[in-house]
Formats: structure tokens, sequence, C-alpha cells
């Protein structure tokens, strides 16, 4: 919603270096300011303005520095309310239990200073707080009855996430799943404790999707009241039509980088050839990385039995321990340019060459259109662009090759990038940061230069990349263990033109792999008008994840709260 209004604000920690570039500060409303003065006495420093983004919101940034010396009171406190074990804690549990504590002296100050009724109005205050780094100033409401209603989200348990990270199969295990024992076990006992007890505690509790619900009702003991989905400010996305002319000049950039990654060993048709890509952190097993290379070997492999004219390069944007671009690779891009600028200085000459043997009706061939000079230039600087051997598997260097779970995945699969390969990978282990000395494209204009987006996540609480992939008109696979997966999976449209929601909920991998390779096959086999088709569709369902459409649910779980209150 882009209204601004006086009563909202948003809470955040200072930083000092952050909110000389992000903080407008300005004075506070009078009501406020006799708080912070108050507070200033405790140790709490408030600093209050706006926010340098589009819709400008009000802001109190909360310094609690000074707060550190109730470090221990606090954890014994807390430990004796709400069974939070913070015995062996460091500071990332610390820190941010000290700012949320004293945030929670402020709203409690601010209660005090508000009058529940005033010229026969009433005056009611709804906090929200987000995960359990915020949570604690929910649990000092809580424990002072302070009467303010209270909302906590969750977009991810830190058990849930914690378990999939050591490659736990948690949707399997979370009927039999002992949470306690767990998070001793792989040592987030304190963050834990303190999400179930923010989650327990508030008046409403949210999480961000359906499958993070499924997972907080086994784990924190509660299930959400309201589902705070996430989405997308859509009116900043370009039009169908931008993103269409968008897509044509990106994906000759995206090209030229695969014409010389991969021409100075072969050749292939590259106006028969589909970009693929997958973007995100580094986490094999939760981003489906492992299923992902595996059906992707299953797809080569049966192009090739076909002899398919169609080839497809698939990128794996996941930054990593990049140790600078191969050598080669420069090498190869510098060779590609002398040919294409030599090319572009002589193209006015081999025009009108190509003009006159039309009007004298001479054939169109090497010797009425070329010079010997020419073609001998080319021949050299051809010969230096040839390589031995195969196209690398990754862009850079990395720290440990030899280990490495995605390289190592490509040739488990047989994608090793051979001549006859129909499949052709490459693992681009930095951000897409638009100077990055390769295809130097910002994000975005990566993402609109591709034909398919692939997004096979096992544990993904929301996932934003399918959307902002759809929302760019690129059409885009997610999974049903993918909050927006099993949201955008409710219109009929999805997993047939579009957006795609791979079934991978109570389902062995083979079965999965399987539905993944023939969802890739099926949309390589597409023409470019049912392409164009499928990019309408994507820009459409992304737009059921309008901001302007979801932002009710927030409203709903506010005014649950304040309901609560009375």
């Amino acid at each position: 919603m882009k209204e601004k209004h006086e009563n909202y604000f948003l809470i955040g920690p200072y930083f000092k270096e952050k909110a000389s570039i992000e903080l407008e500060e300005k004075g506070a409303p009078e009501y406020l300011r006799k708080v912070f003065t108050e507070l200033k006495e405790e140790g709490i420093i408030c600093h209050y303005g706006t926010w340098l983004i589009e819709s400008e919101p009000n802001v109190i940034l909360v310094d609690a520095t000074a707060y550190a010396s109730k470090k221990d009171e606090i954890k014994k406190q807390l430990w004796e309310d709400f069974g939070i074990d913070s015995l062996f804690s460091h500071w990332d549990f610390e820190e941010p239990m000290i700012w949320a504590m004293a945030v929670g002296r402020m709203l409690e100050k601010i209660r005090e200073e508000i009058p529940e009724k005033k010229n026969g109005k009433v005056n009611n205050i709804s906090a929200h707080f987000h995960e359990w780094l915020a949570g604690f100033a929910l649990l000092y409401l809580k424990k002072k009855k302070v009467k303010i209603g209270t909302v906590f989200t969750t977009h991810a348990t830190m058990l849930g996430r914690s378990l999939c990270s050591y490659g736990r199969n948690l949707y399997e295990e979370l009927s039999t799943l002992d949470p306690e024992k767990e998070a001793k076990n792989v040592g987030v006992n304190d963050k834990f404790t303190t999400e179930r007890a923010c989650a327990q505690n508030a008046d409403i509790f949210t999480t961000v999707s359906e499958i993070t619900g499924i997972e907080a009702e086994k784990i924190l003991g509660r299930e959400p009241e309201v589902l705070v989905l996430n989405g997308l400010d859509i009116g900043k996305f370009p039009t169908i039509e931008e993103t269409s002319i968008k897509h044509a000049d990106n994906r000759e950039l995206i090209r030229e980088f695969l014409s010389y990654y991969f021409f100075p060993y072969y050749t292939f048709d590259i106006e028969e050839n589909l970009i693929f890509f997958v973007v995100g952190r580094y986490e094999y097993k939760n981003k489906g990385l492992d299923i992902m290379t595996k059906a992707l070997g299953k797809l080569n492999e049966k192009l090739k039995s076909e002899n398919s004219t169609r080839t497809i390069t698939v990128f794996y944007w996941i930054p990593g321990d990049a140790r600078g671009i191969r050598k080669e690779i420069l090498e190869n891009k510098t060779y590609y340019r002398h040919i294409r600028n030599y090319v572009i200085r002589h193209s006015e000459k081999l025009q009108k060459n190509i003009v006159t043997s039309i009007l004298a009706q001479k054939p169109l061939d090497e010797k009425n259109l070329f010079t010997k000079e020419f073609l001998q230039n080319n021949k050299k600087q051809t010969m230096g662009f040839k390589r031995e051997g195969l196209p690398p598997l990754s862009t850079h260097n990395l720290g440990d090759e030899e280990h490495d779970q995605i390289l190592n995945g490509f040739k488990s699969a047989g994608l090793l990038n051979r001549e006859e390969d129909k499949v052709k990978v490459i693992l681009y282990p930095v951000y897409l940061n638009g100077v990055d000395g390769l295809i130097d494209l910002p994000y975005y204009d990566c993402l609109v230069g591709c034909h398919f987006g692939l997004f096979p996540s096992y544990y993904e609480p929301w996932g934003y990349t399918p959307l902002e992939s759809a929302a760019l008109g690129v059409p885009a696979l997610t999974t049903d263990l993918a909050g927006f997966g099993r949201f955008i999976k409710k219109d009929k449209r999805a997993s047939k033109s579009g957006i795609f929601v791979l079934k991978r909920f109570d389902r062995p991998e083979d079965k999965v792999v399987k539905e993944f390779t023939d969802i890739m096959y099926n949309y390589s086999m597409l023409n470019r008008h049912q392409r164009v088709a499928n990019k309408i569709d994507a820009k459409e369902l992304a737009e059921l994840a309008d901001w302007k459409e979801l932002i009710y649910n927030y409203i709903e779980a506010h005014n649950l709260a304040l309901k609560k209150l009375k």
C-alpha cells in the first residue's frame, strides 16, 4: 500500500554508517520525544526519521549498546519466565536479545504515554515481530502485561532450516521429530526455545506460507492463524511488451558469452539453443540442485537418443568460492572481440559488395564478397580462437574443485560439455552485479535474457526467485515444498503453462526426477509462439502475488491481534 500512515512506524537497530545514508532524521512527535528522553536515561537511544525508500515510512532506530550491561539479568529472566535456554549462547544470540528487550521497553513506554481512550476514541496499538531476533520484545510485553496486540511471524523455523542444511529429510521426519532433542544436537537450542516461546505467547501467530505453517505446527507447537504471504510490487516490473524487447536484447549478450565459451571447442546452432538457469544460495539439497542435475542428465540422454537439433545451456548462477575467471575464457573473449570488431570495421565494404553482387546478378560467394586480405586475417584470428579439449564446467577457478558438489554432480550425471551433449552446463559462481567480467549484466537483466528458470527447492519457506522470474515474463519451475509453489498451484493454470509446480511432497526421488525431466523436455519442444504464450501466462500468474492483494493478510493479522485485547 502506497498510502503513508502517521501512526505506522517501522522499528530497527541503529547502525550509524547505514543510518547516515538511509535515514533522514527529523523531530519526533511530541509524545515520542518524551518517551525518548526518559529512555535515554536508561541507556536506550532512539533515533526518529524517514527511511529513504520510495514509500518513505516513519522509522524508529534503537541503539541499545548501553543496555548490554543487563545481558545476564535478561537471560536469567527469560529462562525463568519462558524456558529459553541461553546458557551456552554467543553474541549472535545475545545482541538481538539485548536490542529487542530494549524495544520492548520502548513499546511499554509508548503505551503508557498514549491514553487508551481519548475523546471517546479507542487508541489501540498492535506490534508485529518478525523472527526470533525481534521476538524478545514480544516476550517483554507479555511478561509486563502491556496492552498491545502482538503478531509474531516466523519466516522459517530455526530448527527446520538447520536440519535441512545437514541434509536431513525434514518433511519425512516431521511426525516423529523430537524438537528439543534435535535443537540441542544441531546447536540451535537457544534460538529454537526463543522462537517457540514467541509463537506460543503471541496473540496471533503467522508464517509466510502454508509449507512453513506445517513445519511450525510440528516444531513450535502452534498452527498459524494467518498466512502473511510474501509478494512483489508487480507495478515496478516491466510490461510484457517491455520484457519482450529486453529478452531479445539481453539474450543476444548471453549468446555472445556462449559463443566464446563453447565455440573455441566446437559449434552448435545458437538459434536452436534454449537458455535455462537456476540462481540462489549454494545449498545443494535445499535448493534442489541435486535433483536438478540428475534430471538434466536424463534430459541430455533423451535428446541425444532422438538426435535432436535442440540444445540447452543451463546456468548455475550460484555464488561460491570463486578464485578468479579462468584464463582460457578471458583469452577466448579477447579473440572473439577481435574477430567481431574486425568484421564490424569492414561491414560497410561488405554491404556494398553484397548490393553490387545482387545488382550485377553475381553469386553471393566468397570471391565476390570478401577480399583475400579479409579472409586471411580472419583465418589467422580464428586459428588463435580454436582450442582442444572440452569447454570447462565452471567459468571460474574454485577453491576446492575436487570436492565441489555442483561439479561432482555434473560429472555423475554425465554432463561434461561434450560436443555430442545436447544439455550443456555452466557453473557461474559469482554475483550478477553487472560488472563480473563476463556477461556483465545485472541480476534481472540476466534472468530476462533466458527462456526458463528452474527452482526445484526442497526447503524454501517462500521462494522469491521463481516469482521474480515470472514477473519478468520468464517461465519458471517451483515445487510444492516451496511456499510460493503451494500458493500458486491453487490456480488451475499453474503446472500447465507459465509457472510449473513440481510435486516433491511425500514422493520418492526417482519419480520427482522423472517428472522434472518431462517438464523440461516438453518445454524444450515448444515452438517460439508457444514459448511466447508461456511468457504471457507467467507474467499474469505473478500478479496473483502482488502486494496490492497480499497486504490484506497483514491487516487481518493485526485486526485479530487487536480483538484479542478486547
